[in-house]
């Protein structure tokens, strides 16, 4: 299966003086687009809450080739490189059109929400994600 894709259009107050996207927005644009990753393949977020589940970002690094601009089209892309047992590595690829934006490394860490100990990520997680 191709990695996950999700659009959002560039708003006004997600730039900075110059008209270009603020280097801070494109974690943000992440975590809209890992919400609606997990959307996709295993349900809502608060479900996943729900069972005893939740992902924190143990590490995030992004590289950036040049800038969106407002009311561009942003494409992010959400390949998954690793499924471990309690983590995972997304490297997401950000795209206006062919150019590229910017490109990273996020690696997640499974915790039980109540505790934020690290959990085993569950098998129809997996399968989902692997898909």
């Amino acid at each position: 299966m191709s990695p996950f894709v999700h659009r959002l259009r560039v708003r006004y107050s997600e730039c900075d003086q110059q008209g270009v996207v603020f280097n801070g927005q494109y974690l943000f644009f992440y975590d809209v687009a890992i919400t609606e990753l997990f959307r996709a393949r295993i349900g809502p977020y608060q479900q996943i809450v729900d069972r005893g589940y939740d992902i924190v970002v143990a590490e995030a690094r992004l590289r950036f080739a040049e800038g969106a601009r407002f009311d561009e089209e942003l494409d992010i892309e959400m390949p998954i490189e690793h499924l471990g047992t309690t983590s995972m590595i997304v490297r997401p690829v950000f795209r206006v059109g062919e150019r590229l934006i910017a490109d990273g490394e996020v690696r997640h860490v499974w915790v039980d929400p109540k505790t934020l100990k690290k959990t085993p990520m569950p098998d129809d997680f997996r399968t989902a994600l692997s898909s």
